[in-house]
């Protein structure tokens, strides 16, 4: 136990510890775009894979938690090494230049992850936790209903959601600070491993970049789609229905049970 502890406490334990999670919350990332692009199907697509996640709260919340655990471990490997790395040299170059082959995305690596947890956190927010109103109507955001199943209509929500152009602002800004993180991070995930050498190194940043274009294209796709009248009728048909549900539910108590 106690060469464990000192192999996390050193710098290269701490590495791995870092490049380890991030492995796995870049798998997650990619399987989060794969089920919010069933955005692009019918509305009953996505509805029922959301209906199928919260039908399983020891699975979300297990997953939940995993990945919360993963986030703090990434955070506080990235700031430990940052730690070290300013103790092994205190004071800066002298030349303001930034170093040979460093780019915007390896400079900035530590400010983008900060940014990209404060993003998702008020994604979650917005989304699982469902703090935002829907303007315009009697129905609150929460309250949205498949019409044909009676269950929480994600279609609805997202739909409702990104039609607040702020919040695809904010989201989208968001995306591109976490595909610039990817776009370096994916490949210093193989060098922290040990996995990484000049011969195929300049391969593995081409698929890292490729995959930080591919994922900001995907999640943009979604706010994008909104903002361009995907849902819109949808959304009003299914705001109608849920607030006559509601009308009749207060109305007739009884029908609530």
């Amino acid at each position: 136990m106690s060469a464990w502890i000192r192999l996390v406490r050193s710098s290269v334990g701490q590495k791995y510890l870092m490049a380890g999670s991030g492995l796995v919350l870049v798998a997650f990332v990619c399987g989060h775009l794969l089920g919010n692009l069933q955005f692009f199907l019918p509305p009953a697509a996505i509805n029922r894979y959301a209906h199928f996640l919260h039908s399983n709260p020891e699975l979300v919340w297990g997953v939940r938690l995993v990945l919360l655990a993963l986030v703090v471990i990434h955070v506080w490997t990235a700031l430990r090494l940052w730690a070290l790395n300013r103790a092994a040299r205190p004071e800066p170059y002298a030349s303001p230049a930034p170093a040979y082959g460093s780019t915007l995305a390896s400079r900035t690596m530590l400010l983008s992850g900060l940014m990209v947890a404060a993003f998702v956190v008020y994604h979650l927010l917005h989304y699982t936790v469902k703090v935002e109103s829907l303007n315009g109507t009697s129905v609150a955001f929460h309250q949205l209903r498949d019409p044909a199943t009676g269950h929480p209509d994600v279609f609805a929500m997202m739909v409702a959601g990104f039609r607040v152009w702020p919040v695809s602002f904010f989201y989208a800004v968001g995306i591109v600070l976490l595909c610039l993180h990817l776009s370096h991070g994916v490949a210093a995930m193989f060098q922290s491993l040990g996995l990484r050498n000049p011969v195929y190194a300049p391969c593995i940043q081409r698929v890292a970049r490729g995959l930080a274009v591919v994922l900001l294209v995907g999640y943009l796709s979604i706010p994008a789609a909104v903002l361009l009248g995907r849902g819109q009728t949808y959304l009003r048909q299914v705001a109608e229905h849920s607030a006559a549900v509601l009308a009749q539910t207060s109305f007739n108590p009884e029908a609530a049970k």
